[in-house]
């Protein structure tokens, strides 16, 4: 693997503000694409959601077209967030997962109690699209979409760009998600005394007709709070060549009840031989001579290449992290198919912080996929230093 290319594609207003830039493919063929442009003055809070559309791979874009996103409310704000689309390649159809909640003190931690999540169905590239809320039928409802959920208590939501939806070879649409667990009192528990906690799951859809999909949920994945203080974070998911579909999780130490980083910073794993039903426990995360390699609590992605190989992007560490710390470099490697362990030996670093550049620097809250034209897999990542609060939006492109 070699780096081809960076540059900047989408440039921040200046200090106070990070940008995010991302695009991806519209329909199952072709090179018809969607673009988003998002600004970010707070953190995990975007402030508007802009998109443009490209007919030719990337090269020229419409103008932009502003999407409303926030709404005032006399509950608080109502917020939206809709994820990058996937497109089933079978049925030709564009599903975008939305992240909707009111947040009464418009803060990110209001999100544990209160988000839930719709889907939209567009068979246009995303210009229309019908929109419905993922509940589980029969029997339960906007306010108790599933048998563990309750808005108001808790939540169910995405957790970031990488945690990107599959088809699988059965046809079902798998969406990797992560819930906030109700404790004895009825209320949104948080046992590892870290910035927030929470258990992984999947989404598991049927079509029902070209415009609906029925969902269930799956079992949900936990981590042991003394072993990950955030628990179970931000999954991603693939399927492999045999079936298998591999989950890949962020943990975390540090907070309240790790206050010296003494918990190792590990990314987590673990297998569904069912199609997503059922997962095993999770598991350190290894090389492929079976070590665990230590990893801060950041987002990663899994991603399926034309060439037959898996590939999973995100942050590795020399030494053990401290939280979220640091995220850099930031690294692709490829992933065993047989062991489902990474290739450390053919790990390429994407990107680094600078000598000179602050060491709060990050690289994180990314997404990636493969160019139809050149097979490169392209990266957009945004390198955001949070002492100024600024990030400009780069494009990667990475030859494999």
């Amino acid at each position: 693997m070699k780096l081809n290319g960076k540059k900047v594609y989408l440039n921040s207003p200046g200090n106070g503000t990070l940008v995010y830039g991302i695009s991806f493919y519209v329909r199952a063929a072709g090179l018809e694409k969607m673009r988003t442009r998002m600004l970010e003055t707070r953190s995990d809070l975007f402030d508007n959601n802009d998109v443009a559309w490209s007919a030719d791979n990337g090269q020229s874009w419409t103008q932009w077209k502003d999407i409303p996103c926030n709404f005032k409310e006399p509950q608080g704000m109502r917020r939206l967030w809709t994820t990058p689309g996937f497109v089933d390649p079978v049925r030709d159809r564009l599903i975008s997962i939305v992240l909707e909640g009111t947040l009464p003190n418009d803060n990110p931690e209001d999100g544990m109690k209160n988000y839930f999540l719709r889907y939209r169905i567009s068979e246009d590239g995303g210009r229309t699209s019908v929109t419905d809320q993922i509940i589980v039928q029969p029997g339960y409802t906007p306010d108790h979409p599933f048998e563990c959920i309750w808005v108001g208590k808790n939540s169910i939501m995405i957790g970031d760009m990488g945690s990107r939806p599959i088809r699988t070879r059965q046809g079902t649409i798998l969406v990797p998600v992560q819930t906030s667990p109700i404790g004895p009192d009825g209320e949104y528990y948080n046992p590892g005394g870290g910035y927030t906690f929470h258990e992984s799951a999947v989404l598991i859809g049927r079509w029902i007709d070209d415009r609906r999909i029925d969902w269930t949920l799956s079992d949900r994945i936990q981590i042991d709070p003394r072993r990950s203080t955030r628990g179970a974070v931000e999954p991603t998911i693939i399927e492999m060549p045999d079936g298998r579909i591999l989950m890949v999780i962020r943990g975390s130490n540090g907070g309240s009840k790790d206050t010296d980083h003494q918990i190792p910073s590990y990314r987590w794993m673990c297998i569904s031989d069912d199609g997503g039903q059922t997962w095993s426990t999770p598991q350190p995360w290894t090389d492929m001579d079976g070590h665990a390699f230590f990893s801060p609590s950041s987002c990663s992605q899994l991603l399926a290449h034309s060439n037959g190989r898996i590939y999973w992007l995100g942050n590795i560490s020399p030494t053990n992290c401290q939280a979220n710390s640091p995220r850099y470099p930031f690294i692709i490697a490829e992933v065993d198919a047989r062991s489902l362990r990474l290739k450390t030996s053919s790990l390429l670093v994407v990107d680094d912080r600078a000598p000179d550049e602050d060491l709060s620097m990050t690289l994180s809250n990314f997404i990636a996929h493969e160019d139809r034209q050149t097979g490169e897999i392209i990266l957009h990542m945004s390198r955001f230093f949070p002492d100024k609060w600024f990030g400009n939006a780069y494009e990667y492109r990475i030859g494999v």
